[in-house]
């Protein structure tokens, strides 16, 4: 057997599937955690990440299935369904790198304004930081309620901004972002490509009359 051949095709789109499964697993299970540990208590965050990992374990499943029996039908889905995800993802990842100082900010304010309270809260709490963008000198003017806050800095002389912390290391966290999402959407063109290949191919042990 020559790699590249129907057997080789077909064993490295099921090893692309499970690794995708099992990414898909992983997704799912750190959104368990961290909702079981409390670091997750918004609804809407963990619906998300939860919907990308079920859809990453449909999508694989089907990868899976379709590359065990030669099924051409899932195959052509399979393969449509993940280029799409590809053009998406590369998208994505090109403008993470991509982005500015200012552009981080607009997106951090409609990140913050889609939050609901307790998110915001916990985010406080935990980044020990009040409000987002402190545009004003005065801490009256910089907190719409004061006491709703429950950072421990709030009653220092210098409390800084949610926003003023999570830009500091927003860059070097786009950059990262945007690097391993660009890493696995080539791995995602590597199985379109591989289930196109597999597809096209003929199955040794089927019957040499047979039709593809």
């Amino acid at each position: 057997m020559v790699c590249g051949g129907f057997t080789c095709s077909r064993n490295a789109l099921c090893s692309l599937n499970v690794v995708y499964m099992l990414v898909g697993l992983l997704l799912i299970g750190v959104a368990a955690w961290g909702k079981g540990f409390g670091l997750l208590s918004s609804i809407h965050i963990i619906g998300g990440v939860i919907a990308v990992g079920v859809f990453l374990l449909l999508i694989s499943i089907v990868g899976l299935i379709g590359a065990i029996h030669h099924h051409q039908v899932m195959l052509f889905f399979y393969m449509v369904i993940l280029f799409l995800v590809f053009l998406f993802q590369f998208g994505i990842s090109c403008s993470c790198l991509a982005m500015n100082r200012g552009q981080q900010e607009t997106l951090l304010n409609s990140a913050w304004g889609l939050l609901n309270n307790k998110t915001k809260a916990d985010l406080e709490s935990q980044l020990d930081c009040c409000g987002l963008l402190n545009k004003t000198d005065s801490r009256t003017e910089f907190y719409q309620d004061v006491t709703s806050c429950p950072a421990q800095c709030k009653n220092t002389p210098i409390c800084f901004s949610c926003g003023d912390k999570m830009l500091n290391h927003a860059t070097e966290a786009l950059k990262i972002l945007g690097g391993v999402g660009l890493f696995f959407s080539f791995t995602e063109i590597l199985g379109v490509w591989l289930a196109v290949r597999y597809r096209n191919q003929k199955d040794p042990r089927a019957n040499p009359s047979a039709f593809l």
